[in-house]
């Protein structure tokens, strides 16, 4: 059994849309025992969906498949709102980073949630993510 994981919207979307190229992270999504996520996680996942159709990327098949299975990540996931705390706590953590607006409210939201569950990790394909989380921001 995993780590409970923190779920950022980029390791989900990659799992889920690039089926098969990031087996690590389907791995730890399928073996975590308890996942979290932000609000800001169902937003994003549901506009690069829309995105994808507007594009002409993918079938409306593919849509349907990649909608059911975001909707079966998502409702394994504890999430979080996006209330003062977070927003408080992404507006410190901004300026001393280069994380972009939505990146700052993940990270704040998972310090938020590692504080209150243990062993909790994030878990992101995105690298300026995974660089400031790593480095204590």
């Amino acid at each position: 059994m995993g780590e409970p994981l923190y779920l950022d919207t980029s390791a989900v979307l990659r799992a889920v849309l690039e089926s098969g190229t990031t087996p690590e992270v389907e791995r730890r999504i399928q073996d975590a025992p308890a996942l979290v996520t932000s609000r800001l996680s169902l937003v994003e996942s549901a506009r690069a969906l829309i995105r994808l159709r507007a594009l002409g990327s993918a079938t409306e098949a593919q849509l349907a498949d990649a909608g059911r299975a975001l909707d079966g990540i998502w409702s394994r996931c504890e999430v979080w709102e996006l209330g003062r705390e977070v927003c408080d706590l992404a507006c410190a953590i901004a300026p001393a980073t280069s994380l972009r607006t939505l990146d700052a409210l993940h990270l704040a939201t998972f310090q938020i949630a590692r504080r209150r569950l243990d062993g909790l990790e994030l878990l992101t394909v995105d690298a300026r993510l995974s660089d400031a989380a790593g480095s204590g921001m």
